[in-house]
């Protein structure tokens, strides 16, 4: 006899929610996903960064390999010179609320929020050059969590309620975004993931009070 597995089931996560429509709201998969009901999902939040000289430099060094990395802010990242140096040079990066995250020397490749490469020109820089990496908002779609990315889908913010296959295009769906009790054991995760990882998941779920239970 042929053995077959019953697959997830819409809502078949769900302990407890809240009344009306509090815990649901309306969404679209991003495209090139199946997945399943109680897949948890991050949101992309991040989208593409792009680095640009700021008028009015005195050196003519520029700046490369532009991407956005872990922890990324949506807005406007300043990188200053402030130790300008022959061939070289020092700059301090701020994030888009002004808060300084580190330092980047010419010709060595800075990561963190934000990723880039400063390469020295013909002119050496001054003092109080600066660039501008600039870091759009992304899309606002939902995909798989997973802690590896860095689109803003590395952090979990929802709970697909039904199965939803957008292979071929985006697609709307309902997500638990709030206010609800899941069983963990019902709930599906990125293929790898880790105990670790699936505990500091729900541990950021109970910032929107979605709590999960190991047994129910």
């Amino acid at each position: 006899m042929t053995e077959v597995t019953e697959g997830q089931h819409k809502a078949e996560f769900l302990v407890t929610e809240g009344e009306g429509t509090i815990s649901r709201e309306t969404a679209t998969v991003l495209a090139g996903q199946n997945l399943k009901a109680g897949h948890v999902l991050g949101k992309v939040s991040i989208g593409a960064a792009s680095g640009a000289a700021v008028s009015g430099n005195t050196g003519d060094g520029t700046i490369s390999s532009v991407s956005v990395g872990t922890g990324a802010k949506v807005g406007d990242y300043k990188i200053t010179c402030i130790e300008p140096a022959t061939g070289a040079g020092t700059f301090s990066v701020e994030d888009p609320d002004g808060v300084t995250i580190g330092s980047a020397d010419v010709g060595t490749a800075f990561a963190g929020e934000i990723n880039f490469t400063l390469t020295a020109g013909s002119t050496d820089f001054a003092a109080g050059d600066a660039f501008t990496v600039t870091v759009a908002a992304g899309s606002g779609k939902y995909k798989e969590y997973n802690p590896a990315n860095t689109d803003g889908s590395q952090t979990p913010v929802a709970i697909l309620l039904d199965n939803v296959d957008a292979t071929d295009g985006d697609k709307e769906a309902v997500i638990v975004s709030r206010h609800a009790e899941v069983n963990e054991v019902e709930l599906v995760w990125f293929t790898g993931a880790t105990d670790v990882q699936k505990a500091v998941a729900l541990s950021e779920f109970r910032k929107q009070v979605i709590l999960a239970r190991a047994a129910v």
